[in-house]
């Protein structure tokens, strides 16, 4: 799970509000969906407050379905999603008809272009699509890519016909693959000018070291400067299919309405015949044999330090998965024993205890921002506090219940922007399917001190782990640390 601040205003009035409202079942979060015939699942939270509504695409897609030779191709897909696709060059081509521009025809090659007319068919809509407002984007993650789309109401229709038409018939030209080559490889500049990006990366080695390529969705630079159309064609016929996708709708709609035009726009959509999961399975990450550190050289003036655990899996282990988060929350906030030992006494400047919710193992991961004078120190009283974490008094009853409604609350503040909400629907769509999200809030509620202490101590406590430290090499002449302070020896 993410975490993000609220103002304590905004705060104290949702938890007053919750306090009277949920009787401690948890709040719902209202989103209908319906199955189509061709697998498409469909999810609609409505809100009229604010006349916008937002229509996204996601994909059981990204790096988690990525052997080598493909690492980071989900993401390039990602950008060719927006070039233009077949319906648009069909609609050039009958332009140019219309105006008689035989030239234009034929040096766009419409005349094979237009063989595709009869199998997309009205193309017309796209004659104002460039003056609706369409705000839209992408992102690639580990277990999913969404594609989505911002607008007024009134051009729902047309925007659920541009993501069809996108998504079935996409053109792959060979300069614009080259051209988002360029692009993507800028991204990795971006990335690898930022230090951070080294921890991650180290770290990510260590913890899944068998099958690294399974986390990382940006990829490598030379999978990326050798794709090709092909590749993207491979991609396409895998993963975006409809029993492999969901179409997400948020804002100012009716759901009935949007299950029509769904079924209406998209609902001859070929089903994959086999689910590509079972065709081409997920890679087991095996456990870690042995805890190991790695100390990463920077110019950076903090020492930053991770340390990785494995941990549950969606599928395998979902009460963990609940427990996780509880328990994340709860040493998160300021005056928790966690907090106190290592940002209230000076050690660090930011400390951090979280899970990630996975189908394909999880990670837990300790973040430390400390100095290199107090390096050491700190990831000495951070193993003694991680030691405690089941300690029948590390927190109070108190404690785990503000924890449980603070997670609904934060909620709740991210509704209200249905435009970027779309997104969380879609990540838990993906990762563990929606019908875990619908009882999210419900199973928090229920999780008991006996279950964080079975999370704490079936992927924590005396588990093998990974340490990363990211310093300068002056500063690492100051911190001297060492493989056996990292992995708490």
């Amino acid at each position: 799970m993410k975490k993000i601040l609220t103002s304590a205003l905004f705060t104290l009035t949702l938890l007053s509000t919750l306090i009277f409202a949920q009787n401690n079942t948890g709040i719902e979060v209202p989103f209908v969906n319906k199955t189509l015939k061709n697998g498409l699942e469909v999810i609609v939270l409505a809100d009229s407050s604010v006349p916008l509504v937002t229509i996204e695409l996601a994909a059981r897609n990204g790096s988690f379905t990525e052997p080598p030779e493909y690492n980071g191709l989900s993401h390039l897909y990602e950008h060719m999603f927006f070039k233009p696709n077949r319906a648009v060059r069909v609609y050039w081509c009958r332009v140019f008809v219309n105006l008689r521009r035989t030239d234009l025809y034929n040096s766009r090659g419409c005349g094979a272009q237009m063989e595709f007319g009869s199998q997309i068919g009205d193309v017309s809509y796209l004659t104002n699509i460039d003056g609706m407002g369409l705000a839209n984007n992408a992102t690639t993650r580990e277990e999913v890519v969404n594609y989505y789309f911002t607008t007024t109401s009134p051009y729902m229709p047309t925007a659920i016909r541009f993501i069809n038409d996108a998504i079935r018939y996409p053109a792959f030209d060979e300069e614009d693959l080259e051209q988002e080559k360029k692009v993507v490889l800028g991204e990795f500049d971006r990335n690898e000018a930022n230090p951070f990006f080294y921890l991650s990366e180290a770290l990510k080695d260590k913890l899944f070291y068998k099958y690294p390529t399974r986390k990382k969705p940006l990829g490598t630079r030379e999978t990326i400067t050798n794709a090709t159309v092909e590749m993207m064609r491979t991609i396409q016929s895998r993963y975006y299919v409809p029993n492999n996708t969901a179409l997400i709708v948020t804002g100012d709609v009716r759901p009935e309405e949007v299950f029509r035009l769904a079924e209406e726009i998209l609902g001859s959509w070929p089903a994959r015949k086999v689910d590509p999961f079972k065709e081409f399975p997920l890679v087991e990450h095996p456990p870690l044999k042995a805890s190991s550190g790695d100390i990463v050289q920077q110019p950076i003036q903090n020492v930053l330090i991770q340390i990785g655990w494995q941990g549950p899996s969606i599928g395998k282990d979902d009460s963990a998965t609940y427990a996780a988060d509880v328990f994340s929350y709860i040493i998160g906030q300021p005056d928790s024993k966690f907090q106190r030992a290592l940002i209230d006494s000076g050690l660090t400047v930011g400390t951090d205890f979280t899970y990630y919710t996975q189908r394909n193992v999880g990670p837990i991961t300790l973040t430390l921002i400390t100095s290199p004078d107090k390096a050491k120190q700190a990831l000495k009283v951070a193993y003694q506090e991680i030691s405690k974490f089941d300690d029948p008094n590390y927190f109070s009853d108190q404690e785990l219940e503000n924890a449980k409604t603070l997670l609904e609350a934060r909620d709740l503040f991210d509704r209200e922007k249905l435009s970027d909400y779309s997104h969380t629907l879609a990540f838990w769509w993906s990762s563990t399917g929606i019908e875990y999200f619908r009882g999210y809030h419900k199973n928090l509620r229920a999780v008991s001190r006996e279950e964080i202490n079975r999370y704490i101590n079936t992927y924590v406590h005396g588990k093998p782990h990974a340490g990363v430290a990211l310093i300068s090499p002056e500063s690492q002449a100051t911190a001297k640390l060492s493989e056996a302070d990292l992995i708490g020896k």
